[in-house]
Protein backbone atom coordinates (compact mmCIF):
# COMPACT_ATOMS: atom_id res chain seq x y z
CA UNK A 1 0.00 0.00 0.00
CA UNK A 2 2.88 2.18 -0.78
CA UNK A 3 1.39 3.89 -3.36
CA UNK A 4 -2.54 3.31 -3.04
CA UNK A 5 -5.10 3.35 -0.07
CA UNK A 6 -5.95 0.10 0.86
CA UNK A 7 -9.86 1.78 0.58
CA UNK A 8 -8.88 1.47 -3.47
CA UNK A 9 -8.31 -2.57 -3.09
CA UNK A 10 -11.52 -2.93 -0.84
CA UNK A 11 -14.06 -0.86 -3.70
CA UNK A 12 -12.11 -2.64 -6.35
CA UNK A 13 -12.71 -6.15 -4.94
CA UNK A 14 -16.22 -5.21 -4.53
CA UNK A 15 -16.78 -3.90 -7.73
CA UNK A 16 -14.97 -7.93 -8.79
CA UNK A 17 -17.31 -9.37 -6.59
CA UNK A 18 -13.66 -10.41 -4.42
CA UNK A 19 -12.10 -10.54 -1.19
CA UNK A 20 -9.01 -9.01 -0.41
CA UNK A 21 -6.17 -11.03 0.48
CA UNK A 22 -5.34 -10.68 4.55
CA UNK A 23 -1.52 -10.77 3.45
CA UNK A 24 0.18 -9.81 0.24
CA UNK A 25 3.35 -8.07 -1.32
CA UNK A 26 3.68 -7.23 -4.54
CA UNK A 27 2.04 -10.10 -6.02
CA UNK A 28 -0.43 -12.18 -3.96
CA UNK A 29 0.94 -15.79 -2.63
CA UNK A 30 0.57 -18.26 -5.11
CA UNK A 31 -0.54 -20.83 -2.58
CA UNK A 32 -3.87 -20.46 -4.18
CA UNK A 33 -3.33 -20.87 -7.91
CA UNK A 34 -1.21 -24.22 -6.56
CA UNK A 35 -4.72 -25.14 -4.53
CA UNK A 36 -6.52 -24.37 -8.31
CA UNK A 37 -4.51 -26.62 -10.10
CA UNK A 38 -4.12 -29.12 -7.77
CA UNK A 39 -8.03 -29.05 -7.34
CA UNK A 40 -8.40 -29.68 -11.19
CA UNK A 41 -5.46 -32.42 -11.06
CA UNK A 42 -7.64 -34.20 -8.41
CA UNK A 43 -10.84 -33.78 -10.85
CA UNK A 44 -8.59 -35.24 -13.36
CA UNK A 45 -7.66 -37.99 -11.78
CA UNK A 46 -11.16 -38.92 -10.88
CA UNK A 47 -12.13 -38.81 -14.62
CA UNK A 48 -8.90 -41.12 -15.22
CA UNK A 49 -10.55 -43.38 -12.46
CA UNK A 50 -13.72 -43.85 -14.52
CA UNK A 51 -12.28 -44.00 -17.81
CA UNK A 52 -9.32 -46.44 -16.25
CA UNK A 53 -12.20 -48.80 -15.56
CA UNK A 54 -13.79 -48.52 -18.59
CA UNK A 55 -11.12 -49.43 -20.44
CA UNK A 56 -10.76 -52.80 -18.46
CA UNK A 57 -14.06 -53.55 -18.85
CA UNK A 58 -14.35 -53.12 -22.53
CA UNK A 59 -11.17 -55.44 -23.47
CA UNK A 60 -12.22 -58.28 -25.10
CA UNK A 61 -12.02 -61.15 -23.32
CA UNK A 62 -14.22 -59.01 -20.39
CA UNK A 63 -16.67 -57.29 -22.38
CA UNK A 64 -18.55 -55.85 -19.51
CA UNK A 65 -18.74 -52.19 -20.59
CA UNK A 66 -17.99 -50.54 -24.09
CA UNK A 67 -17.69 -46.25 -24.54
CA UNK A 68 -20.53 -44.91 -27.77
CA UNK A 69 -19.12 -45.87 -30.57
CA UNK A 70 -20.99 -43.99 -33.54
CA UNK A 71 -21.43 -45.92 -37.40
CA UNK A 72 -19.10 -45.22 -39.43
CA UNK A 73 -16.07 -45.04 -36.55
CA UNK A 74 -13.11 -46.54 -36.80
CA UNK A 75 -11.62 -48.46 -34.11
CA UNK A 76 -8.03 -49.18 -36.20
CA UNK A 77 -6.47 -48.17 -39.37
CA UNK A 78 -5.20 -51.50 -39.60
CA UNK A 79 -7.76 -53.75 -37.76
CA UNK A 80 -11.13 -53.22 -38.91
CA UNK A 81 -12.42 -54.87 -36.42
CA UNK A 82 -11.52 -53.22 -33.26
CA UNK A 83 -13.31 -50.79 -30.96
CA UNK A 84 -10.87 -49.02 -29.05
CA UNK A 85 -11.97 -47.45 -26.25
CA UNK A 86 -10.47 -44.17 -27.61
CA UNK A 87 -12.33 -41.63 -25.81
CA UNK A 88 -11.52 -43.19 -22.66
CA UNK A 89 -7.92 -43.60 -23.58
CA UNK A 90 -7.78 -39.88 -24.23
CA UNK A 91 -9.12 -38.94 -21.06
CA UNK A 92 -6.04 -41.15 -19.22
CA UNK A 93 -3.77 -39.02 -20.75
CA UNK A 94 -4.94 -35.73 -20.46
CA UNK A 95 -5.06 -36.71 -16.22
CA UNK A 96 -1.36 -36.70 -16.76
CA UNK A 97 -1.16 -33.24 -18.19
CA UNK A 98 -3.60 -32.03 -15.16
CA UNK A 99 -1.45 -33.63 -12.72
CA UNK A 100 1.96 -32.18 -14.43
CA UNK A 101 0.43 -28.59 -14.14
CA UNK A 102 -0.54 -29.04 -10.87
CA UNK A 103 3.42 -29.65 -10.15
CA UNK A 104 3.95 -26.17 -12.07
CA UNK A 105 1.39 -24.78 -9.91
CA UNK A 106 3.51 -25.74 -6.36
CA UNK A 107 7.22 -24.99 -7.84
CA UNK A 108 5.81 -21.29 -8.19
CA UNK A 109 5.29 -21.02 -4.85
CA UNK A 110 8.95 -19.99 -3.62
CA UNK A 111 9.68 -16.55 -5.59
CA UNK A 112 12.71 -14.79 -5.16
CA UNK A 113 12.50 -11.67 -2.57
CA UNK A 114 8.37 -12.43 -2.65
CA UNK A 115 8.67 -11.42 -6.13
CA UNK A 116 10.56 -12.63 -9.22
CA UNK A 117 8.78 -12.97 -12.65
CA UNK A 118 9.40 -16.40 -12.86
CA UNK A 119 5.82 -17.99 -12.07
CA UNK A 120 4.76 -15.43 -14.87
CA UNK A 121 5.38 -17.26 -17.77
CA UNK A 122 4.34 -21.08 -16.20
CA UNK A 123 1.34 -19.57 -15.38
CA UNK A 124 0.81 -18.10 -18.71
CA UNK A 125 0.28 -22.06 -19.91
CA UNK A 126 -0.80 -23.98 -16.91
CA UNK A 127 -3.71 -22.07 -15.72
CA UNK A 128 -5.55 -21.70 -19.34
CA UNK A 129 -4.66 -24.98 -20.24
CA UNK A 130 -5.74 -26.32 -17.34
CA UNK A 131 -8.82 -25.13 -17.08
CA UNK A 132 -9.74 -25.53 -20.63
CA UNK A 133 -8.28 -29.34 -20.03
CA UNK A 134 -10.49 -29.94 -17.48
CA UNK A 135 -13.32 -28.59 -19.31
CA UNK A 136 -13.17 -30.59 -22.10
CA UNK A 137 -12.41 -33.59 -19.62
CA UNK A 138 -16.22 -33.28 -17.76
CA UNK A 139 -18.10 -32.65 -21.41
CA UNK A 140 -16.13 -36.10 -22.42
CA UNK A 141 -17.19 -37.99 -19.53
CA UNK A 142 -20.57 -37.03 -19.46
CA UNK A 143 -20.72 -38.06 -23.07
CA UNK A 144 -18.82 -41.35 -22.48
CA UNK A 145 -21.39 -42.18 -19.61
CA UNK A 146 -24.70 -41.01 -21.13
CA UNK A 147 -24.41 -43.28 -23.67
CA UNK A 148 -21.96 -45.77 -22.19
CA UNK A 149 -23.06 -49.54 -23.04
CA UNK A 150 -23.78 -52.19 -20.43
CA UNK A 151 -23.35 -55.95 -21.29
CA UNK A 152 -25.69 -57.60 -18.13
CA UNK A 153 -25.47 -60.94 -19.86
CA UNK A 154 -21.79 -60.78 -20.25
CA UNK A 155 -21.27 -59.64 -16.52
CA UNK A 156 -23.31 -62.21 -15.55
CA UNK A 157 -21.58 -64.88 -17.41
CA UNK A 158 -18.10 -63.59 -16.16
CA UNK A 159 -19.40 -63.92 -12.36
CA UNK A 160 -20.47 -67.42 -13.09
CA UNK A 161 -17.06 -68.27 -14.67
CA UNK A 162 -15.36 -69.69 -11.85
CA UNK A 163 -17.85 -72.07 -10.98
CA UNK A 164 -19.88 -69.78 -8.52
CA UNK A 165 -16.57 -69.69 -6.22
CA UNK A 166 -17.24 -65.63 -6.07
CA UNK A 167 -19.79 -66.88 -3.46
CA UNK A 168 -17.26 -68.20 -1.13
CA UNK A 169 -17.68 -64.90 1.12
CA UNK A 170 -20.97 -65.65 1.81
CA UNK A 171 -21.01 -69.22 2.45
CA UNK A 172 -17.83 -68.81 4.64
CA UNK A 173 -20.05 -66.06 7.06
CA UNK A 174 -22.91 -68.45 6.69
CA UNK A 175 -21.22 -71.54 8.03
CA UNK A 176 -20.10 -69.84 10.98
CA UNK A 177 -23.66 -67.98 11.91
CA UNK A 178 -24.66 -71.52 11.82
CA UNK A 179 -22.22 -72.79 14.46
CA UNK A 180 -19.24 -73.70 12.59
CA UNK A 181 -15.72 -72.73 14.00
CA UNK A 182 -14.23 -70.24 11.23
CA UNK A 183 -11.01 -71.72 10.60
CA UNK A 184 -12.87 -75.13 10.01
CA UNK A 185 -15.52 -73.30 7.55
CA UNK A 186 -12.28 -71.14 6.01
CA UNK A 187 -10.87 -74.33 5.15
CA UNK A 188 -13.79 -76.47 3.92
CA UNK A 189 -14.72 -73.37 1.94
CA UNK A 190 -11.43 -72.32 0.44
CA UNK A 191 -10.82 -76.44 -0.69
CA UNK A 192 -13.91 -76.50 -2.68
CA UNK A 193 -13.21 -72.95 -4.02
CA UNK A 194 -9.50 -74.29 -4.89
CA UNK A 195 -10.99 -77.91 -6.65
CA UNK A 196 -13.87 -75.49 -8.58
CA UNK A 197 -10.60 -73.44 -10.07
CA UNK A 198 -8.95 -76.04 -10.72
CA UNK A 199 -11.82 -77.47 -13.26
CA UNK A 200 -12.58 -80.86 -10.38
CA UNK A 201 -15.95 -79.34 -10.26
CA UNK A 202 -18.79 -76.83 -9.57
CA UNK A 203 -18.22 -75.26 -6.44
CA UNK A 204 -21.85 -75.16 -5.12
CA UNK A 205 -21.76 -79.09 -5.83
CA UNK A 206 -18.45 -79.34 -4.31
CA UNK A 207 -20.26 -77.65 -1.07
CA UNK A 208 -23.05 -79.76 -1.55
CA UNK A 209 -20.60 -83.04 -0.96
CA UNK A 210 -19.43 -82.02 2.22
CA UNK A 211 -21.58 -83.26 5.70
CA UNK A 212 -21.22 -80.25 7.54
CA UNK A 213 -22.07 -77.90 5.29
CA UNK A 214 -25.16 -79.98 4.56
CA UNK A 215 -26.02 -80.46 8.19
CA UNK A 216 -25.35 -76.45 8.64
CA UNK A 217 -26.96 -74.66 5.28
CA UNK A 218 -29.32 -77.31 4.07
CA UNK A 219 -31.30 -75.79 1.20
CA UNK A 220 -30.10 -72.61 1.93
CA UNK A 221 -27.19 -72.79 -0.14
CA UNK A 222 -29.84 -71.60 -3.17
CA UNK A 223 -30.13 -68.02 -1.16
CA UNK A 224 -26.18 -67.80 -0.76
CA UNK A 225 -25.79 -67.98 -4.83
CA UNK A 226 -28.06 -65.38 -5.72
CA UNK A 227 -26.18 -61.99 -7.26
CA UNK A 228 -29.03 -59.63 -6.39
CA UNK A 229 -27.97 -60.42 -2.78
CA UNK A 230 -24.58 -58.02 -3.38
CA UNK A 231 -27.51 -55.28 -4.98
CA UNK A 232 -30.05 -55.17 -2.60
CA UNK A 233 -28.53 -51.60 -1.02
CA UNK A 234 -27.98 -49.82 -4.05
CA UNK A 235 -30.49 -48.02 -4.07
CA UNK A 236 -29.72 -46.69 -1.05
CA UNK A 237 -26.16 -45.71 -2.87
CA UNK A 238 -27.93 -44.07 -5.98
CA UNK A 239 -30.23 -42.23 -3.13
CA UNK A 240 -27.31 -40.51 -1.60
CA UNK A 241 -25.85 -39.70 -4.84
CA UNK A 242 -29.46 -38.03 -6.19
CA UNK A 243 -29.77 -36.11 -3.06
CA UNK A 244 -25.78 -34.85 -3.54
CA UNK A 245 -26.44 -33.51 -6.98
CA UNK A 246 -29.77 -31.61 -6.20
CA UNK A 247 -27.90 -29.86 -3.57
CA UNK A 248 -24.87 -28.75 -5.50
CA UNK A 249 -27.90 -27.61 -8.14
CA UNK A 250 -29.06 -25.71 -5.41
CA UNK A 251 -26.41 -24.38 -4.57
Amino acid sequence: YANIDPKVEVITCQELGLSSSPASTQVVQRDRHAEVLSTLATLGSTMEKIALEIRGAQRTEVRELAEPFGRGQKGSSAMPHKRNPILAERLCGMARLLRGNAAVGLENNALWQERDISHSSAERVVLPDSTILAFYMLRTTSRILRGLQVYEDRMLENLNSGGGIVFSGRVLLALVENGMARDHAYRIVQDAAMRAWEGEGGFRELLEADDDVRERLGDGLDDLFDPAHALRNLGVVFGRVEELKERLEDG
